[in-house]
């Protein structure tokens, strides 16, 4: 009889040990964030092609984010807010050259995400977390600036969008990485056909899967940040997904996004490890509409990327975590990118560093425990102005703008005028700020009235937000002001092994300029 007790009692601690070490004591988090994608590219969200079946079964088995935005209009200062929780005007993802201009990072810009900022995964790691980013950074390609320097274990991808070809000679092709040291460059080693044909987005789909299921073997809880740019001119898709799509290529390329999410919410399901992996699926910035018909949907919003209208900035968002989030869920809270960085931390069982200022909060109260919080509130900057605010229903515009670049034929807001809103060059109306209820007007149509009362009301309320924003104020250094040809891509670490080290000029730093 003791011994049936004692072989009882070992079966309890074995059981007890493999539970532990099997299943990681906290959740895994998986943020997916697309390039380019609209509001009103998914099914979902009521796109008449219905090409994101995956997207879709991933809302109704999880919670859709109805009115969640992108940090600003553009990719890179977007990125760097997802990854610090802060906005650009405070993490230094914007400029001082020129006033309220959208800038960027491409492979001749100094700057980059400064040593000052926290980046996610150096929390993460904190926790016991291993990290890895496949797809694109974005903020920054000098060595100082690499991924593995801001608490990212592996990476899988490029410094920069995989904008090419380019002849090697006047400005090189963009490097592919692997951890450390490049193993290539995009339309080289890692093809880009003028079709339109690659595999890049099937190997961030491999890389992602691979990753999950060595973390599953460890038992490590890991972060992924999964971040393929297919969607991203000029697009992108494999062999297989190719010529697929109502919507041609681009439609291809987010055919192609939404069969990879398929495929890695699969593997979760496939390791039984659903209801302890976060799972978030957003895009960095509305779609480009320059590009004329073969572009993203905003759906019904106004303009689109480099504007501060809806179209520039709300983005389709998706939450998932089986077991934890109801499924079929509907939130209609404000949101943001920088909620992710909070929310992560949350998850993680942290707290945030209390020496600098969040701008954004944690998801769970309303993902999880229907807490919603009606008093949050939205500010959509481009560079180092607040163009507009947003609480509640009401939006106010400060200043608007909505013109490309006349000679290069760039159109922001194409077939979308309102008059006095989609203005052609920068307009201030502080002294009178343009309000939309956008309940009844998402598309920013039409302008609510001068000195009726909801007016009044409806900017007071804004405008206590926006005086308690501008107290908390301070400006980080501007990242995004200087460029140099002489810092670009030319020569990587690992390209001696790769015998694909290149010679590029001097270094000779200027002003960069902005004219988007």
């Amino acid at each position: 009889m003791m011994l049936l007790i004692k072989l009882f009692q070992f079966m309890l601690m074995f059981h007890a040990f493999y539970s532990t070490n099997s299943n990681p004591s906290k959740p895994n988090v998986i943020l997916m964030l697309m390039d380019d994608m609209g509001w009103g590219d998914l099914g979902v969200l009521g796109n008449p092609a219905k090409e994101t079946p995956n997207l879709d079964r991933m809302a109704s088995e999880g919670a859709l984010m109805t009115d969640f935005y992108a940090p600003n209009p553009l990719c890179s200062p977007s990125r760097a807010s997802l990854l610090t929780g802060r906005l650009p005007i405070r993490n230094g993802f914007y400029t001082t050259n020129d006033h309220a201009r959208c800038s960027y990072t491409p492979q001749y810009i100094v700057g980059g995400i400064p040593d000052s900022e926290i980046v996610l995964p150096e929390l993460l790691n904190k926790a016991g977390y291993r990290s890895k980013i496949i797809g694109k950074w974005h903020l920054g390609h000098q060595t100082q600036y690499h991924p593995l320097k801001h608490g990212f274990d592996e990476y899988f991808g490029a410094p920069n969008c995989h904008v090419g070809p380019y002849d090697n000679k006047k400005q090189p092709n963009i490097p592919v990485y692997r951890d450390a040291d490049m193993i290539g460059r995009y339309y080289e080693e890692f093809k880009i056909d003028k079709s339109g044909e690659s595999n890049l987005t099937q190997m961030f789909i491999e890389e992602a899967i691979a990753f999950i299921e060595k973390q599953h073997q460890t038992g490590e809880q890991f972060f992924l940040y999964w971040t393929p740019d297919a969607s991203h001119s000029p697009h992108y898709a494999s062999k297989s997904f190719l010529g697929t799509s109502q919507r041609e290529l681009y439609g291809d390329a987010v055919m192609e996004l939404d069969y990879g999410v398929g495929q890695i919410l699969g593997k979760l399901k496939e390791l039984q490890i659903e209801n302890n992996t976060f799972v978030f699926f957003s895009s960095d910035n509305g779609a480009a509409l320059s590009g004329g018909a073969y572009v993203g949907s905003n759906g019904p919003f106004l303009c689109g990327k480099h504007t501060t209208f809806e179209g520039g900035m709300r983005e389709p968002s998706i939450a998932w975590w089986p077991g934890r989030i109801k499924p079929g869920k509907i939130v209609h809270e404000l949101g943001s990118l920088m909620d992710l960085f909070a929310t992560a931390v949350d998850i993680a069982g942290m707290k945030l560093p209390a020496d600098r200022v969040y701008d954004g909060s944690s998801l769970l109260p309303v993902l999880v425990d229907d807490k919603m919080n009606k008093n949050k509130t939205i500010f959509y900057y481009r560079g180092n102005e607040l163009m507009a605010a947003r609480r509640g229903m009401y939006k106010a515009h400060f200043w608007t703008w909505s013109e490309g670049i006349p000679t290069l034929h760039l159109e922001y807001c194409p077939g979308m005028q309102v008059e006095d809103v989609t203005t052609r060059n920068l307009t201030n109306h502080m002294a009178q700020p343009v309000l939309f209820h956008l309940g009844r007007d998402p598309g920013e149509k039409f302008k609510l009235k001068l000195n009726t009362a909801e007016y009044k009301k409806g900017l007071q309320f804004i405008m206590e937000a926006v005086i308690e924003h501008k107290k908390t104020m301070i400006p980080g250094q501007p990242q995004l002001n200087m460029c140099d040809k002489g810092i670009m891509n030319w020569a990587p670490s690992g390209c001696e092994t790769l015998n694909k080290c290149l010679h590029g000029p001097p270094s000779n730093p200027f002003k960069c300029s902005w004219p988007v």
